[in-house]
């Protein structure tokens, strides 16, 4: 019977996308980020959904879409670059066809975040792919939040709807890209217009918040508890009454600690010291060995260079207090180790090159994003709604980059969907300023003079 409600619901949206091409983009984002080939037993599996989707959403476009305000920015164009260059790469990979089977998801990331601005011209169709990324991880994130309140949770034991750990099935991948949604999901609150925001689709918002928040208690990944401390800091520079805000979660972690599952709170204390704790040591060491590794090969060694790794390192326990505590040290060793980080990552498969353009991306959009929150935000009434969703994009994107110090997420797809949002909104906005300062060009006015009688 699921397969059978998969197929439906993919059917129904394809059937729409015939009369509404950008429909079809949608169906896309819906494939990518939820994975339903993943969930069914037998019937999606042997077909190539992916695929079928995005020749189609592309197809739609050239064929039916209006291309005539359609530009592409220089964000697009650097991610062009870097998709040259991983290509280049991978050709040169120390590790030639465990890094062929990365580039075969890593190649269509980057080409969608691409194509993504350019079928976004208007703010029903930002809107629409804002939606349709929300409520996709947010059926991964509601199971997940259901089961924490069930079950608590716990490191690794958190199953979301699949066994494969993988894409946004990984709890500390899923911990960070949900927190990073929470001001996008807070944004529909107050400008949504697909939805109207009645008390309805506010109660589900913040139910879906509520739902994210547990996400990194049920997955019980550090990374997460870092990102709802960022986005809580975030969240105060729109606050008009920052003092009751502060208070008030200030109030809500009182509660809530002894809420929290012991497993949770015991794996939290690790982020003091990373020595006592064997997979955050794993993770220096590995920081370490891809240091040294990129001083003789600059350029990187692909992807899925970190299977080459072999690392030492020492993990510390602690025993007694005071005059009697004793300190012991125990040697560890591990190889192909992961990276572990997003700039790591980054560093040690596509070198310093690879790195400042995938940082130059990354920073950039911050700023762009910066300049249209001030811009708008303090605008007209009808045009807030822009300011405030950059600023919704930008904190977003800023949760990523800090989760992204601990997670290998350096190319994960929904995250460049987020991006080929923070393009498209650049872009529309970009032309409504074009079209709003245009003036015809007017025939200059000749006027008459009366001759003037000579003087004698």
């Amino acid at each position: 019977m699921r397969d059978l409600a998969f197929i439906a619901f993919l059917a129904a949206i394809f059937g729409m996308g015939l009369r509404r091409p950008f429909l079809l983009v949608l169906a896309y984002v819906y494939i990518d980020i939820v994975s339903p080939q993943r969930l069914t037993y037998l019937l999606l599996n042997s077909v190539p959904i992916s695929l079928i989707a995005v020749v189609m959403a592309v197809g739609g476009w050239l064929v039916f879409d209006d291309k005539k305000d359609s530009r592409v920015a220089p964000r697009q164009l650097l991610l062009l670059a870097l998709l040259v260059y991983c290509g280049i790469s991978t050709r040169f990979a120390d590790f030639p066809v465990e890094a062929a089977d990365k580039w075969d998801w890593v190649w269509k990331a980057l080409a969608f975040a691409i194509f993504l601005p350019l079928t976004l011209r208007t703010r029903l169709r930002i809107e629409a792919l804002l939606l349709f990324m929300i409520l996709s991880a947010a059926s991964i994130i509601i199971v997940g939040g259901i089961k924490t309140l069930a079950t608590g949770g716990g490191y690794g034991e958190l199953n979301l709807m699949v066994t494969n750990n993988s894409g946004l099935y990984e709890g500390s991948t899923i911990s960070a890209v949900a927190v990073a949604i929470v001001p996008v999901i807070l944004w529909f609150t107050k400008y949504g217009t697909i939805f109207k925001p009645d008390w309805k689709v506010k109660a589900f918002c913040y139910a879906l918040v509520f739902a994210c928040l547990l996400m990194p208690v049920g997955t019980a990944a550090r990374t997460g508890l870092l990102c709802v401390a960022l986005v809580f800091v975030l969240l105060l520079r729109d606050m008009k009454r920052r003092f009751v805000y502060l208070g008030v979660i200030a109030g809500l972690g009182l509660v809530s600690v002894p809420l929290l599952p012991p497993a949770f709170i015991a794996r939290m204390q690790t982020i003091q010291s990373y020595k006592g704790d064997s997979s955050a040591s794993t993770r220096v060491a590995v920081w370490h060995w891809t240091l040294d590794y990129v001083k003789t090969h600059p350029f990187g060694g692909g992807f899925e260079a970190y299977r080459q790794n072999r690392i030492r390192f020492e993990t510390e326990k602690v025993e007694g207090d005071g005059a009697n505590r004793k300190v012991s040290l125990t040697p560890e060793y591990d190889h192909a180790r992961a990276f572990h980080s997003a700039y790591f990552e980054m560093l040690g498969e596509q070198g310093y090159p690879g790195l400042i353009l995938w940082l130059i991306i990354n920073v950039s959009g911050l700023f762009r994003m910066e300049i249209l929150r001030r811009r708008y935000l303090k605008g007209p009434e009808e045009t807030q709604w822009a300011g405030a969703l950059a600023g919704a994009l930008q904190a977003a994107h800023l949760v990523y980059l800090l989760g992204a110090a601990f997670v290998g997420i350096a190319f994960q797809p929904f995250i460049y969907m987020l991006i080929g949002a923070q393009i498209g909104l650049d872009t529309y906005l970009g032309r409504k300023r074009q079209a709003a300062s245009w003036r015809p060009i007017r025939p200059r006015r000749t006027i008459n003079v009366p001759a003037q009688p000579a003087i004698g």
